[in-house]
């Protein structure tokens, strides 16, 4: 249990000790400044401890938010400071020097470089009255504000899609207090939102009228808890490293689950969407990845503005553009609404052509818009950012080599992925099925995909070398699949692709969570990027016969998918429920 001390004189009337007990903490009381500093010491290292001035008025929710988030080595609000293991050492430091009252050890732990998180308290009050009239006043003004409306106004995020913040969340936090009465960790509401999501893909597959309908409700229903897990996160503080994990890859599961429901369900129909349905996989992967290689590389960038952001805020300060440049994109909450409505009343072809026409389109105005940004930018990116974007990049070792072996003019790396991409996608669409020509495309792209790496990506636009090698990769996949085997390699393909996928964003989620990409072992075993698609290119020329009767490819594809996906979950798993990996509740995409 946690340590909390109360130092100073008791004060009559407060019910202090007991809020601190209803928060988790063991309390114990200190009248010196001695005393304060024996119990300091002796608390267990292992555990995280508290110091509260005995006077302290405030709110409930304001020590909640100070002494229980366990995303902060340290935090404190006027009057409280807490302190978990990691930084107990400095507070060991300070408080030879220190007075070692709560407001005095944070102000130590700044100078001594520990940071203190002080939240946002907002309307919320904290306080330490040194006088009666002031304590009166206080008291007053603690009376004037609700502050479980404010718990629960906060406990949404403050920046959401249209359908989230005016459909969902005006009874999913509702639905987050009562998960939090009943002591239902969001972890628990993050895999019954994903339990969800499945049996919805499992009534898609049936390919009856009454199954789709059930799938929309329930893939609505599964959305409801998505949203509620990250509120029950914020409203009780139950951020943790595993609800990390599972909250940044669920949300992709859940949807690629319903994807290959759909198709399934449309096979039984005598319908093949399998192609639309791997390509709906790949356009939103494909979105996902300019998101986050756009944002690691601008995020901490110097002298960062340009003519196309000033606009961009500009338009902002205007409320109803607001609302339709976050629709545009087609958030989570929008295309989710979207495809449950189209599963219930059409068929999962319309489903899939009006899922790509809206995510073509809003990865245009996306992408268009950032590359006008990065083009009118004076910003100097830094080795972080780089290193940040070969990360994402996944290069495996003929990319390595090819990197020391050939160096590509700055400025020109993104053109350089691009024609190399290209050219193994173009051949593998035109080439003869069964021939060698897109493994020698695929031999061109790993070299080209080598040089576009050779150099640190700073320029301006070299943040999208990442994405075009996503695209590069799953397209080649994709076309070399589908134009084999009679189409029976596509859903193999499907699998290869997610599994590839979930590489993709477990490496984006531990960069975001400041612990660098997965291991070098790990992407060498799976090959990087340009060895998978030279891989896939090679295995199609051997396997593919000219007849669509042999479903050699196939079962490779099958082979290699559940390889790569053996590897990067089991690694994924070990890494996440570690106690190396950040202690973060992802936020999520408003995309």
């Amino acid at each position: 249990m946690s340590t909390a001390i109360l130092t100073g004189a008791p004060v009559p009337g407060s019910s202090l000790e007991s809020d601190l007990r209803s928060l988790g903490f063991d309390v114990c009381t200190a009248a010196e400044a001695e005393e304060t500093t024996k119990l300091l010491v002796a608390a267990p290292a292992d555990e995280r401890v508290a110091v509260v001035d005995t006077r302290f008025v405030g709110h409930l929710h304001s020590l909640r938010l100070a002494l229980t988030d366990p995303r902060f080595s340290a935090a404190a609000v006027p009057g409280a400071l807490a302190v978990q293991p990691e930084a107990r050492p400095a507070l060991n430091r300070v408080l030879a020097v220190s007075d070692p009252g709560p407001d005095a050890l944070a102000a130590a732990l700044d100078r001594e470089g520990t940071a203190v998180q002080r939240p946002e308290l907002g309307s919320l009050i904290a306080a330490v009255p040194f006088d009666p009239q002031s304590r009166h006043e206080a008291r007053a003004a603690v009376a004037a504000v609700d502050d479980e409306a404010v718990r629960l106004r906060t406990a949404v995020k403050s920046r959401d899609g249209f359908f989230t913040t005016y459909c969902i969340s005006p009874y999913s936090r509702y639905i987050a207090r009562w998960c939090a009465r009943r002591g239902l960790t969001p972890n628990q509401v993050t895999t019954a939102s994903l339990l969800t999501a499945l049996i919805a893909a499992g009534c898609a597959a049936t390919g009856t009228r009454a199954g789709y309908v059930a799938a929309g409700v329930l893939l609505l229903c599964s959305f409801v808890l998505d949203c509620t897990d990250g509120q029950l996160a914020r409203y009780s503080l139950q951020y943790s490293t595993l609800g990390a994990w599972l909250d940044a890859t669920f949300d992709r599961a859940k949807e690629y689950a319903y994807y290959a429901g759909l198709a399934l369900g449309a096979a039984r129909s005598g319908d093949d969407v399998w192609v639309l349905a791997l390509g709906a996989l790949v356009l939103q992967t494909g979105r996902h990845v300019v998101d986050f290689s756009f944002s690691e590389a601008n995020h901490d960038a110097t002298s960062n503005t340009s003519p196309t952001a000033a606009l961009s805020d500009k338009l902002d300060s205007v409320g109803w553009t607001v609302w339709v440049r976050r629709m545009i994109v087609l958030p989570i909450g929008e295309r989710w609404a979207m495809i449950a409505v189209l599963t219930a009343v059409t068929t999962p072809r319309i489903v899939f052509y009006a899922l790509l026409i809206g995510c073509a389109l809003a990865a245009c105005y996306t992408t268009a818009g950032r590359v006008l940004r990065s083009l009118t930018r004076r910003a100097t990116r830094t080795d972080r950012a780089a290193q940040a974007l070969a990360d994402l990049a996944d290069s495996g070792p003929i990319a390595r080599i090819a990197g020391r072996l050939v160096r590509g003019p700055r400025g020109a790396l993104p053109v350089i992925a691009f024609l190399g991409g290209a050219a193994v996608v173009t051949t593998s669409l035109l080439a003869p099925v069964g021939s060698w020509w897109p493994a020698v495309a695929a031999a061109v792209y790993a070299v080209c995909a080598g040089t576009a790496v050779s150099r640190p990506l700073k320029g301006p636009l070299d943040w999208l070398v990442p994405p075009v090698f996503r695209a590069a990769e799953y397209l080649t996949i994709l076309v070399l699949a589908a134009r084999s085997d009679g189409h029976e390699a596509v859903p193999a393909a499907f699998g290869l692709v997610s599994a590839v996928a979930y590489h993709h964003y477990d490496t984006v989620y531990r960069i975001r969570g400041g612990t660098g990409a997965p291991p070098r072992w790990l992407v060498r075993t799976v090959g990087g990027h340009e060895g998978r698609t030279l891989v896939v290119a090679v295995l199609a020329a051997l396997l593919t016969a000219q007849s669509t009767d042999t479903p050699g490819f196939t079962v490779a594809l099958t082979v290699l998918a559940v390889a790569v996906a053996l590897v990067v979950v089991a690694e994924s798993i070990r890494f996440w429920v570690s106690s190396g990996a950040p202690a973060v509740h992802d936020e999520g995409e408003t995309a």
